[in-house]
C-alpha cells in the first residue's frame, strides 16, 4: 500500500470515532464536519512530513477540536487560536486522547452520531443518506449510485436532512432504551448499506474500500453489545461476517469476479464464517425471522 493510499485508509477508518466525538464537543453537526475535514486536510500535509501518528483517531481529534474551536472564536469576532503546536504538544495530547478513546464514554460516540443521523423526525431516506455522508463519508455520487438517483438530488436531500436537523433542535445525549429500540431498524439499514458500499466494488478499488466492510462490521458487533438479544442484529453481523468472510476469494489474478461455486474455498476466513454461523444459530432460537436472518 503506498503512503497515500495508507492515510487515506486510515482517515476512513478513523472517521466515526472522530466525528462522533467532534460532534459531542460542539453540538453541531456542521461545525464538526468542518472541523474533521480541516484536520484530514492537515493530515494529508503532516503525516508524509512527520510519519503516521500512534493514533490516528486521537490526532484528528485533537487538531480538529482545535481547528473548530479556532473557527466557532472567529465567527464570534474573537481572537482565534492559535496552531495546534503552540496550544500544546501534539504528540502528549495524542496520547492523553489516545488512552480515553477506550473508555465507553467514546464508544458510546460512535452510537450517538448514529442516532442523531437517523433521528425519526427524518424520513427514512434521509436518515441513511446524511448518515453515509457523515459518518462513513461516502462522496454524494457513491451515495446517489446506491440510491439510483441523481446526484445533484442527492446532495439536495442530504442538504435537507442536515437542515432538518439542525431546526429540529435534535437532542445530542444519547437516546433511552425504548427510543434506541424504535431507531434500530433505521441504522441496521445504514450499516448494511455501508457494507454493500464497500463489497460492491472492483477489484482495483477493493483495497481501498475494504475499511467500509470493516468499519460496518465494527458497528454491527456495537450494536449487538447494545442489543444483545435482538435476532435482527445477530442476523445483520452474521450476514457481515459470512460475506466478508469470502473476500480473498472473490477476485482471480486478471481482476474477474469469481463465482460462488468457484471460489478457493482454502482462501475464506473460517473464523469469521463460525461467528457468523454461531450467530445465526443464537438469532433463529428466538423464533423471529427477519431479513438480515434469512439472508445470513
Amino acid at each position: 500500500m503506498t503512503e497515500m493510499a495508507w492515510i487515506s485508509s486510515a482517515i476512513s477508518a478513523a472517521r466515526p470515532q472522530a466525528m462522533g466525538a467532534l460532534l459531542r464537543y460542539f453540538r453541531d453537526l456542521d461545525t464538526a464536519e468542518e472541523a474533521f475535514q480541516d484536520a484530514c486536510l492537515r493530515a494529508l500535509k503532516n503525516w508524509p512530513q512527520n510519519g503516521p501518528p500512534r493514533d490516528p483517531a486521537a490526532w484528528l481529534i485533537f487538531v480538529g477540536r482545535n481547528s473548530g474551536i479556532d473557527a466557532v472564536r472567529k465567527r464570534a469576532k474573537q481572537a482565534p487560536m492559535p496552531d495546534e503546536d503552540q496550544v500544546s504538544d501534539l504528540e502528549d495530547a495524542e496520547s492523553d486522547i489516545a488512552e480515553r478513546l477506550d473508555g465507553a464514554h467514546y464508544r458510546d460516540d460512535i452510537l450517538r452520531l448514529l442516532f442523531i443521523c437517523c433521528h425519526p423526525d427524518l424520513p427514512a431516506t434521509q436518515q441513511i443518506a446524511v448518515a453515509l455522508r457523515i459518518v462513513s463519508g461516502l462522496t454524494v455520487k457513491q451515495i446517489a449510485r446506491a440510491f439510483l438517483v441523481g446526484e445533484s438530488a442527492m446532495e439536495q436531500r442530504i442538504t435537507r436532512a442536515k437542515a432538518r436537523i439542525a431546526d429540529a433542535g435534535v437532542p445530542f445525549e444519547t437516546p433511552g432504551a425504548v427510543e434506541r429500540s424504535e431507531r434500530l431498524a433505521a441504522v441496521a439499514a445504514m450499516v448494511y448499506l455501508v457494507f454493500n458500499e464497500g463489497y460492491s466494488t472492483n477489484s482495483g478499488e477493493a483495497p481501498a474500500r475494504a475499511p467500509l466492510c470493516e468499519e460496518a462490521i465494527r458497528l454491527a458487533r456495537l450494536l449487538l453489545r447494545l442489543f444483545q438479544t435482538e435476532p435482527e442484529i445477530m442476523g445483520l453481523t452474521a450476514l457481515l461476517l459470512l460475506q466478508h468472510a469470502r473476500a480473498p476469494a472473490r477476485f482471480d489474478e486478471s481482476g474477474e469476479i469469481v463465482l460462488l461455486e468457484d471460489q478457493d474455498r482454502s482462501l475464506w476466513s473460517r473464523k469469521m464464517i463460525d461467528e457468523g454461523l454461531a450467530l445465526v444459530d443464537k438469532a433463529l432460537r428466538h423464533r423471529k425471522p427477519g431479513p438480515y436472518q434469512v439472508q445470513a
